[in-house]
């Protein structure tokens, strides 16, 4: 495991890299161009994104045949992902499957998603909850549980946080873990990210 300007390399060899991004860090730069970027610093290719507030596992090729081979495995759900979020109060089912349409961008037509979860932890205002998104619409976590009115612990985009009494930094979200064939040699490979600091300290003081 290879440490550097606050991401960690857990993975390497000459065709992928996973990396365990930290929270506040873009995967890919914004039409505003930003430059310090976790594409720029590692010079690869996200097979998938993380949102700047998530932090946790992530998949880049070394070449673009590579990137096309894990957005295609994406696109097909041959991946698995598993998150880790804290969400505001306390959900009246346990176990769910939330299938609605999420929109991200106000100017385009919302698009049909599904997300499965399980609660893992009740504590004194939210929730802790494992979280497996089974399609991969940008944001979908984030808006579908604001959608059944129990948004992330720290939302700030897609839920108003002076609303709700529990307070953190940012949307309380981790990619815990990932699993995938790897795009050559086809062996299946797991992954697995621990809650960073941020989450840990928070879980700790409540």
């Amino acid at each position: 495991m290879t440490k550097k300007a606050g991401y960690k390399i857990i993975f390497e060899d000459d065709f992928i890299l996973v990396v365990d991004k930290p929270a506040g860090m873009l995967t890919v730069p914004t039409p505003k161009k930003e430059r310090y970027t976790l594409s720029s610093l590692l010079n690869a290719y996200p097979g998938h994104r993380l949102d700047r507030e998530t932090s946790g596992l992530i998949l880049f090729a070394k070449n673009r045949q590579i990137q096309q081979a894990l957005m295609d495995a994406f696109k097909e759900k041959r991946v698995k992902k598993r998150y880790i979020a804290l969400v505001q109060g306390k959900l009246k089912r346990k176990n769910a499957v939330i299938s609605r349409p999420v929109q991200d961008n106000p100017y385009e037509p919302g698009k049909y998603a599904i997300t499965q979860y399980r609660l893992l932890e009740e504590r004194e205002g939210f929730s802790v909850v494992e979280v497996i998104p089974l399609t991969g619409r940008t944001n979908q976590i984030r808006i579908h549980f604001k959608q059944i009115g129990h948004p992330l612990v720290g939302e700030r985009r897609f839920a108003f946080a002076k609303d709700f009494p529990i307070k953190f930094r940012r949307a309380a979200l981790h990619a815990s873990d990932l699993e995938f064939r790897h795009p050559l040699i086809g062996k299946v490979m797991s992954f697995h990210s621990d809650l960073p600091a941020d989450m840990r300290d928070f879980l700790e003081s409540r």
